[in-house]
């Protein structure tokens, strides 16, 4: 079904802004969310707002205003996708210290960041044989898709790019004049701390996609994209493809790792209780009570009610 005929409207946003009592945002806001009937995940903190959340289209709508309504939030960007069915289970309004966790707690994206790219940019910069590109999601995100020539860290989550960077710098900078740095990830959230971190590092040709992979494959047409492959989203969707149509993936409900066609067909999968990734981790224990949380899962989708346990 094409992306524009799916009913239900996603909306990815994040924002870097003051908020100096987050804890009395809270309230209302998932007040509004449960009202519309919105499933999803918000996070608030004294840097901001970050989430993904989907309903209906006049419930989003009415969601995004309120967001914008918040101390310094008029300006945010928010982008919007479709899906067949609600992608989550419950709404979360969650408060945290930081809104994307890096574990540089000095780190200021509202102070300094690398220089935006716009999408129709992007393919330029990133063809510049003076620049070098990062992708700084985790491993298993790049597992299913990047853009071409792109350095993959394999860090297994955010909080280990400092580190590896600082391991890498030489090998990836050299001695001389440095290259240009390009950096990107699913909707430019992590791309504004990382591209902070770089800044404060001493490295100025920082640049970022704005609007992340997201964005990029929603306005770059797909005979001009160096995209390849899927982008993974923390949602029931698991990736999506150029338009924002949702992909091909799966997910793993053991380790939450995405899983393709193949991973199915192989004798360590079994649906709701393991994959090929982490059947070997798992101890019988602990798959007897995933297939106990799966039995319930379905028992409760024929009486059409979410089960509890269901993780997202």
């Amino acid at each position: 079904m094409p992306a524009t005929n799916l009913p239900i409207r996603v909306a990815a946003l994040y924002h870097f802004a003051r908020f100096d009592a987050p804890e009395e945002l809270r309230g209302p806001l998932l007040a509004l969310c449960q009202s519309q009937d919105i499933k999803g995940t918000l996070l608030l903190a004294r840097e901001g707002i970050n989430g993904t959340i989907a309903g209906s289209p006049a419930g989003i709508a009415a969601v995004v205003e309120h967001v914008r309504a918040l101390p310094g939030c008029a300006g945010i960007e928010v982008k919007y996708s479709a899906a067949p069915e609600l992608p989550f289970h419950r709404m979360k309004v969650r408060l945290k210290r930081e809104i994307v966790t890096m574990g540089e707690p000095d780190i200021d994206p509202l102070s300094d960041v690398g220089h935006y790219v716009s999408p129709h940019d992007w393919n330029a910069l990133i063809s510049d044989p003076g620049t070098i590109v990062i992708d700084t999601r985790n491993d298993y995100e790049v597992a299913i898709g990047t853009f071409a020539g792109a350095i993959d860290p394999k860090t297994a989550s955010f909080r280990e790019f400092p580190a590896w960077f600082r391991a890498e710098r030489e090998r990836l900078l050299g001695s001389g004049t440095p290259p240009k740095v390009a950096m990107f990830c699913t909707g430019g959230i992590r791309c504004e701390r990382s591209t902070a971190f770089l800044k404060a590092e001493g490295i100025d040709e920082v640049y970022h996609l704005k609007g992340g992979i997201l964005k990029y494959l929603e306005d770059v047409p797909a005979d001009q994209s160096l995209w390849q492959g899927e982008c993974f989203v923390f949602d029931e969707r698991v990736s999506v493809g150029h338009g924002l149509i949702p992909g091909h993936y799966g997910l793993c409900r053991a380790c939450r790792l995405p899983i393709s066609e193949e991973d199915r067909a192989s004798p360590l999968y079994e649906e709701g209780v393991s994959c090929p990734a982490c059947h070997d981790t798992r101890t019988e224990e602990q798959r007897a009570g995933y297939r106990e949380r799966h039995r319930q899962e379905l028992l409760a989708a024929k009486r059409g009610k979410s089960h509890i346990g269901s993780p997202c």
